[in-house]
């Protein structure tokens, strides 16, 4: 009995050991293997003395990281008008990878933004200088290059099949720190980041500090899956969250940069928003999918091919649009001059639409007009807003035909996002739009809806348009 009871607990304390070690890693061969392709990457850069015989300080006395910088970082002596304005070098950090044995490498766009000389240094101590082929700010990647052959080469994976979850490593030079690794999981795929809205960031808890900026984050099988570009920060150092960007959408970049020292990108030329659950409900939709057209650029692709406002554009080129941050991405990776088809969700139905993809400028902006007008009354409508017709001239500034502008905002639109200076262009419910050309036909078609409709607003607010719902109304007027 004591032999069969030795027997299994033996076999339970081996099992449990093997759980542990699967539930534990090891990273050794993937960094011994994929470390030397990693690089060190420091730039320096010529910059102006403030003129008192010292660097500019780097930085506001309200940043987290201003006493760290006035303690250890050395000043010149002098007070004000102390010598005359001189030049300076400004030194800085991050980290690269190896693509191709001749030598390119990609890192960030900022690691070597506006850098009058960029060092390269591996593993093995030998230094290079680099020459900038492209940098893409828009998605945060550049292409450099050193003379040298027969380096080694990272390995690039699929972030499609990434799963959150996921164990993933970084290899970087934090603070300077050459090769320094750290591990963690993937948090979440795919997310928007404010005014980068062409990348689908990976977000991780791998600790990346700075002077990873540009280094790769890999999977467990040795293979790059993206680019450290970004950490989420309230001290300047690692709080839990960084952001990669895709090996997939930087090799893209990094082709068209190769090739032509620039990148690319397609436009269809329209303003978009995220289709809410209330704003599917107006306009007839069985989800909130898709990405609400606010406004159309005139004479731009989408206008020629038909887009209006207030289209739910559900597909792009077959590819379906769950929310509206898929768009940009797939627009700005169509090739301008592109054939595509639009599937669009008007008046309770989809509609396909054939359109041209053109070459991304500058951003432009819509027209606006910021002149008060006075209202026809200081009661408030059901919605509880205090409206005024638009003017002649205020109709010709904003090139509308119709609108009545917020003048002031009470009860049940509190609730909602609208604003005094808003001008309400069209009312949306049941699927159907009504473009507003008069406080009386505006206040008639309120009357018309129950209290627990939903109102979806298509509102111009100073020269962008955006959608907006008010959920529910009040059963009587509100003075």
């Amino acid at each position: 009995m004591k032999r069969l009871l030795s027997i299994f607990l033996f076999t339970c304390f081996s099992l449990l050991a093997q759980a542990q070690n699967r539930g534990l890693p090891d990273f050794t061969e993937l960094v011994e293997k994929q470390g030397p392709a990693v690089v060190n990457i420091s730039t320096t850069q010529s910059v102006r003395s403030n003129g008192r015989g010292a660097p500019p300080f780097p930085l506001d006395e309200n940043d987290p990281m201003y006493e760290f910088f006035r303690r250890f970082i050395p000043r010149q002596p002098g007070g004000p008008g102390f010598g005359a304005p001189r030049d300076f070098e400004s030194r800085s950090l991050g980290s690269g990878f190896i693509v191709s044995s001749d030598g390119y490498i990609l890192t960030n766009a900022h690691v070597v933004d506006s850098a009058d000389e960029i060092l390269i240094r591996l593993t093995d101590k030998r230094e290079f200088k680099a020459r900038v082929i492209g940098a893409d700010k828009r998605t945060d990647v550049a292409l450099i290059k050193i003379e040298a052959t027969s380096l080694p080469t990272v390995r690039l994976g699929d972030p499609g099949v990434l799963k959150v979850g996921e164990w993933v490593v970084a290899i970087g030079s934090p603070f300077g720190f050459d090769n320094s690794v750290t591990a963690g999981i993937v948090s979440a795929k795919g997310r928007s980041l404010p005014q980068e809205n062409y990348v689908p960031f990976i977000q991780t808890d791998v600790a990346v500090n700075p002077g990873n900026s540009g280094g790769p984050l890999f999977n467990m099988k040795g293979e790059v899956v993206g680019i450290n570009s970004q950490i989420y920060s309230r001290s300047g150092g690692f709080m839990g969250i960084s952001f990669a960007i895709p090996i997939d959408v930087a090799m893209e970049v990094q082709t068209q940069l190769r090739a032509t020292g620039k990148v690319s990108r397609g436009r269809i030329g329209v303003v978009i928003q995220e289709v809410s659950k209330e704003l599917a409900d107006s306009f007839g939709l069985g989800k909130a999918q898709g990405a609400l057209v606010n406004a159309v650029e005139k004479g731009g692709p989408a206008e020629k091919a038909g887009v209006e406002a207030g289209d739910v554009i559900l597909k792009f080129d077959g590819k379906p649009i769950n929310s509206s941050g898929d768009l940009p991405r797939l627009v700005g990776a169509t090739r301008p001059g592109s054939k595509v088809t639009l599937q669009v969700w008007r008046k309770g139905a989809s509609r396909d639409l054939s359109l041209v993809v053109a070459e991304s400028p500058e951003e432009k902006r819509l027209a606006g007009s910021g002149r008060p007008a006075k209202p026809l009354e200081r009661s408030a409508n059901r919605l509880g807003l205090v409206v005024a017709e638009l003017t002649a001239e205020q109709k010709r500034d904003l090139k509308v035909n119709g609108g009545l502008l917020i003048v002031e905002v009470r009860s049940n639109a509190a609730r909602a996002d609208l604003r005094p200076g808003d001008v309400i262009l069209a009312l949306i419910a049941r699927g159907e739009s009504t473009e507003i050309r008069s406080a009386q036909q505006f206040n008639g078609l309120l009357a018309q809806f129950d209290k627990t409709a939903n109102v979806t607003l298509l509102v111009r607010r100073g020269e962008m348009q955006t959608f907006v719902t008010v959920k529910g109304l009040p059963e009587r007027r509100t003075e």
